[in-house]
């Protein structure tokens, strides 16, 4: 028999002793099914955050925009961040209190970049419809899902993006090109409110950065506020929706897109909020009685392409790129080790 077979009998009442290793092997293994379930369950619960602030946004704004007979999309977009300002604070409790540079900059910068997001946005929602504003002004998560990229094949996803948004608007004498304009702005906007709000959730414990920034957001607009109360355009029906705008597009996504940036890289989130024009060509249809023709229709069908492209293309590792850059190191490098220059790029 061989020696490695021979064990020694187990005392009385003991079990025979496992070989050496195995037990090891179970826990690391054990520990590796336990890292995946967790990373599984916070992608779920990053994609289900993001969905759900997608779609009250869209909501949100389809409700809002029924008050915009009565105070215009300024007054809309002002109750609104007050009604964020103050759902965020009673649930948050911000303080200001042990802020530092590092912290307060990215705060500043969010709340200037929500005002200026929202009013493009509903301007030009009031100009060219819901669902055509909401489509340009996908433009922006795209840009940064795009960049998130590295192989220079998958810029072939902003043409067809592009090609998309052109069929959307099909530029003709009866444009509204400051509608237009209006929600290419909100959709630099929107790029710029993902990357900050990332850096503020990183920098702010819980929604402290985010509720500061509404709050800032909407002291911005409170002398709208101000003279609507003084002519007394906020009652009734328009409170009611501009109320719920509030709530439904400003405090649940604000909170919710925090979260979800807490479970998901900027990439994917950015390629989860790109689906808004959907979204908002349902609530357009729901709430406004706006139903999109034959070619905007296509125009969307090309940007739900592109998004899933870059979904199929983000989800595959770029294993063949980092081959490329191995084998494209020069041999006299990779011969005699010799390091590389301090000024050459990583991927160049």
């Amino acid at each position: 028999m061989p020696q490695s077979d021979i064990r020694s009998p187990a005392p009385d009442g003991l079990e025979p002793t496992a070989p050496t290793g195995v037990g090891t092997s179970r826990d690391s293994e054990q520990d590796d099914s336990r890292t995946t379930n967790r990373r599984r369950r916070s992608s779920v619960t990053g994609i289900t955050l993001s969905l759900a602030s997608s779609i009250a946004n869209q909501s949100g704004a389809g409700i809002g925009a029924l008050a915009f007979p009565s105070i215009g999309p300024v007054g809309v977009v002002a109750v609104r961040q007050i009604v964020a300002a103050v759902v965020l604070g009673i649930v948050a409790r911000p303080s200001v209190r042990g802020l530092r540079w590092p912290q307060v900059w990215p705060v500043l910068a969010l709340a200037v970049t929500l005002s200026m997001m929202n009013l493009s946005l509903y301007t030009a929602v009031d100009r060219i419809g819901l669902g055509l504003a909401v489509s340009l002004e996908f433009l922006g998560p795209l840009s940064v899902a795009l960049f998130a990229l590295r192989r220079p094949r998958d810029w072939i996803f902003a043409v067809t993006a592009g090609i998309g948004v052109y069929v959307l608007v099909l530029p003709g004498p009866s444009t509204d090109y400051l509608g237009v304009a209006l929600g290419l702005l909100a959709a630099t906007c929107w790029a710029t409110y993902i990357l900050l709000n990332q850096l503020v959730g990183q920098r702010c414990a819980g929604l402290k950065g985010s509720a500061l920034a509404t709050g800032l957001a909407a002291a911005l607009y409170s002398p709208v506020i101000v003279v609507l109360a003084a002519e007394g355009s906020l009652w009734g029906k328009t409170l009611v929706y501009t109320a719920a705008a509030g709530i439904l597009a400003s405090a649940i996504p604000y909170a919710a897109d925090m979260m979800a940036l807490r479970h998901l890289p900027a990439g994917t989130f950015a390629i989860l909020t790109s689906l808004n024009p959907v979204w908002a060509a349902l609530a357009g249809m729901a709430f406004l009685g706006q139903f999109l023709t034959a070619h905007e229709w296509l125009g969307m069908g090309c940007i739900a392409a592109s998004n899933i492209a870059v979904v199929i293309s983000q989800n595959h590792p770029a294993k063949e790129t980092t081959k490329t850059r191995a084998h494209s190191a020069r041999p006299n490098e990779r011969r005699r080790g010799t390091p590389r220059h301090s000024g050459q790029a990583r991927n160049g």
